[in-house]
C-alpha cells in the first residue's frame, strides 16, 4: 500500500510506537466498547431463548426467533463487506451497533410489557442479526486503522481474551439475570451493552479518510471475490472451514449432549463447556507476549486438535479424558484464532479488507445450518458416537489439508 494511501491512525504512528496496544488512545475505547459489547452478547442467547419460553412457553417459538437472527448475517454479509470497505468503518460500526442496540430496546420492552408478539419479534431479530452481518466486517477492518503494524499480533490477543472471557462469564450473568429479574431486563441489559460500546467507538476520532465510491455495489462484490480467490491461502483455508464447521458444530452441538446425556451426565457436559473457552482465554494471554513468524501454519496445525474432543465424544471418554481433550481444543483455537486475524491484517489491503472477510464468514458458516440438520439423521443411521469418532478423523484431515498449499505454509508475520 503506498505511503499516501496510509492516512490512517495506524500509518500515523512508527513501529516503534507504544508497546502496549492499550496505550493507545483509539484502540483503549475501541477494547473497552468491544469487552462490554461481548459481555452482552454472550448473555443474549440464553436470556432470549428463556424470555421466549417464558413468555410464549413454546420451543418452536424460540427456534423461530433463534433462526431469524442468524438467517440475516448470511444473507447480508455480502453487503456488509462492501459497506464496510466503501465507507468509514468507525461510523458502519457507531450505526450498526445502535441499531442493534435500539431492536434489542424494543424486544425487551415489548417482553416487559407482557406485549409478546411472535411476528414482531421475528421482525425485531432478523433487523438485529442484520445489524450484526454489517458490524462482522468492519470489525476485522478497523484494527489496522486504530494501531501501529507491530501492535497487531498484541491487538487481537488483547481482543480474544475479551471474547472468550466474555464466553466465560456471559451465559452465567444472562442466565442469573433471567433467573432473578426476567428474560425481558436481561435483553433489556443486552440493549444498553450495545449503545455503551456504541458511545465507545463515538470517541475514536479516525481519520480514515475513504475515497468516494466509483463503481457500483456489484462491482465491488465482484471485485471483492476476484481478490478472495487471488488469493490461494485465504480460500483454501475458508474452504477448510466450511467443512470443518459443518462437521464440529452438527456433532458438538446436536450429537455431543445425546451422547453426554448417556455417559458423563449433563452437569458433567455444562462443565466441559466452560473449559474451552478458558484454554481458548489462556492461550490468548500467551500470545500477547509470544511473537511467531510462521504465524498462519501454526494456527493451521494447532486448529486441528479441535477433532480431539469429536474424537474423545465417539470413544466415550470419562468427563475427565473429555475435559482435557476439549481445554487442548481451546489452546489450539486461541492460537488459530490471534493467527488468522493477525494474517488477513498483514497481507490483505486495508481498502479489501471487509470484503475479503465477508467472504470469510459466508464461506465459513454457509454448512452450519445444514450440518445441524443433518447430524441426528446420521447417529440415527450409524449409531452417534460412530459419527462422533469418523467425524473427528474427517475434522483432523480437512483442518490440516490448507498446509498442502505452500502459500499456506511460507506465510510469514513480520513485526
Amino acid at each position: 500500500m503506498s505511503l499516501e494511501k496510509e492516512t490512517d491512525a495506524a500509518a500515523d504512528q512508527a513501529d516503534t510506537g507504544p508497546e502496549s496496544p492499550l496505550r493507545v488512545r483509539a484502540f483503549a475505547w475501541f477494547f473497552t466498547g468491544r469487552i462490554v459489547s461481548l459481555l452482552g452478547s454472550a448473555m443474549a442467547p440464553v436470556a432470549l431463548a428463556f424470555a421466549v419460553l417464558n413468555a410464549s412457553g413454546s420451543a418452536g417459538d424460540m427456534g423461530v426467533v433463534l433462526t431469524a437472527q442468524t438467517v440475516p448475517v448470511i444473507l447480508f454479509t455480502l453487503a456488509g463487506g462492501v459497506i464496510g470497505d466503501r465507507f468509514s468503518r468507525q461510523w458502519v460500526l457507531l450505526l450498526s451497533h445502535t441499531g442493534a442496540g435500539l431492536t434489542q430496546a424494543a424486544v425487551a420492552a415489548m417482553l416487559l410489557t407482557g406485549n409478546y408478539h411472535l411476528g414482531a419479534l421475528v421482525v425485531l431479530e432478523f433487523l438485529n442479526g442484520t445489524m450484526t452481518a454489517f458490524t462482522t466486517p468492519a470489525l476485522r477492518g478497523i484494527v489496522p486503522d486504530i494501531v501501529a503494524k507491530n501492535q497487531k499480533q498484541k491487538a487481537n490477543s488483547l481482543l480474544g481474551s475479551a471474547r472468550n472471557a466474555a464466553k466465560i462469564l456471559g451465559p452465567t450473568a444472562g442466565g442469573t439475570l433471567v433467573a432473578t429479574a426476567g428474560g425481558g431486563w436481561a435483553i433489556a441489559a443486552d440493549a444498553a451493552t450495545y449503545l455503551v460500546a456504541a458511545f465507545c467507538l463515538a470517541q475514536l476520532h479516525l481519520d480514515t479518510k475513504t475515497p468516494p465510491p466509483k463503481k457500483s455495489p456489484l462491482a465491488d462484490i465482484r471485485e471483492g471475490w476476484t481478490e478472495f480467490t487471488s488469493r490461494t491461502w485465504v480460500w483454501a483455508i475458508v474452504a477448510s472451514f466450511g467443512v470443518t464447521n459443518y462437521l464440529q458444530v452438527g456433532i458438538w452441538t446436536v450429537l455431543g449432549p445425546l451422547i453426554a446425556k448417556g455417559s458423563i451426565g449433563e452437569a458433567a457436559w455444562g462443565l466441559v463447556l466452560s473449559v474451552k473457552s478458558v484454554g481458548v482465554l489462556l492461550m490468548a494471554l500467551v500470545m500477547y507476549r509470544v511473537t511467531v513468524r510462521r504465524l498462519l501454519p501454526l494456527g493451521q496445525l494447532c486448529i486441528a486438535l479441535t477433532a480431539l474432543p469429536l474424537l474423545a465424544l465417539g470413544l466415550r471418554a470419562d468427563v475427565y479424558w473429555l475435559a482435557v481433550a476439549t481445554f487442548v481444543a481451546g489452546l489450539g483455537t486461541g492460537v488459530y484464532g490471534i493467527a488468522w486475524e493477525t494474517s488477513l491484517q498483514d497481507h490483505v489491503p486495508r481498502h479489501m479488507l471487509s470484503r475479503i472477510s465477508s467472504y470469510d464468514n459466508l464461506g465459513s458458516f454457509i454448512a452450519i445450518p445444514a450440518g445441524q440438520l443433518t447430524a441426528a439423521r446420521f447417529a440415527d443411521a450409524f449409531g452417534a458416537s460412530r459419527v462422533a469418532l469418523v467425524g473427528g478423523i474427517l475434522y483432523a484431515f480437512f483442518a490440516l489439508l490448507p498446509l498442502t498449499a505452500s502459500s499456506v505454509r511460507t506465510l510469514r508475520h513480520e513485526p
